[in-house]
């Protein structure tokens, strides 16, 4: 919603402001389809070079992102500590062979059904059984086993990270781009210099516009989009770092209530939980289970 708000007030105050203050859109508007062919075209064409197929497959995603926000809300991040407490609980009562099953076999298991959007989730459920498998073979020094899943997680939002990156560069090869289209447009005037000035006005004027709508693509579009992006993919990723924090805690011998404490701790303030929300969730599950 906020994508669309946004880029309606760019548009509304740079036309508005260029018509209120007497300038004429008509050479505008008759420019602006063949400039955006070539400067869109030759964007298009420089980020399918740039980017590899893999790269590219990410696109569909990145933008229903952006137009839908971060995936994670307060609900998703109680879920994911009330899970981590379930297993946790378990395995400080019974030792790893009571939560073995459940993190063997995620999709039968009775804990991971009782949270649908994580049992679905496979990077998240992967992540959740492979480190628990981990310490289940005595994988118990909290510095090893930090350092393990630190650079699993710093491999995920690098690979995240790649689109907002090329978008980024894509804005900031845009009014490039622009420049070529306004070149273009100028060696189209200079062939027809001897027409009289009203007309070469008008061709001058059109070849400026495929610098004018470089930069605003660059600046008014492409980098906020690349920006917001970035943003979501940044706390996306506080997510999976909450399963980090708890699972050391527990490995440095704090108990599962003070684990997932301290994991709640790293959630993002906007999407904490209250100490007393999380206890009554928490609460709630044990007594169903």
């Amino acid at each position: 919603m906020f994508l669309f708000i946004g880029f309606g007030v760019v548009l509304a105050c740079v036309f508005g402001s260029f018509i209120a203050s007497g300038g004429a859109i008509g050479p505008l508007l008759a420019s602006m389809p063949f400039e955006l062919i070539t400067i869109l075209g030759a964007a298009i064409g420089s980020f399918v070079m740039a980017n590899s197929l893999v790269d590219l497959k990410h696109i569909p995603a990145g933008i229903k992102q952006v137009l839908k926000g971060p995936r994670f809300a307060r609900a998703d991040y109680i879920d994911l500590l009330n899970l981590l407490f379930q297993l946790l609980k378990s395995m400080h009562a019974k030792g790893y062979m009571a939560i073995e099953s459940h993190v063997e076999e995620p999709e039968n298991s009775t804990i991971f059904t009782s949270f649908p959007k994580i049992k679905s989730d496979e990077q998240t459920r992967d992540l959740v059984c492979d480190y628990l498998r981990l310490i289940g073979m005595n994988v118990d020094d909290p510095v090893q086993f930090e350092e393990a899943i630190s650079r699993e997680l710093k491999k995920n939002i690098q690979e995240e990270m790649h689109l907002p990156h090329a978008l980024q560069t894509l804005s900031d090869a845009l009014p490039a781009l622009g420049i070529v289209a306004a070149v273009l447009g100028v060696i189209k005037t200079m062939a027809s210099i001897s027409k009289p000035p009203v007309i070469l006005g008008e061709m001058i004027a059109g070849a400026l516009v495929g610098t004018f709508l470089g930069v605003l693509l660059a600046y008014g579009v492409v980098a906020p989009i690349a920006a917001r992006l970035g943003g979501i993919v940044g706390e996306d990723a506080c997510y999976h770092r909450i399963i980090r924090s708890v699972l050391v805690a527990h490995l440095q011998g704090s108990a599962p209530q003070i684990s997932i404490e301290i994991g709640r701790k790293d959630i993002p303030s906007h999407c904490m939980p209250r100490f007393q929300e999380l206890e009554k969730a928490m609460t709630s599950s044990t007594a169903t289970a």
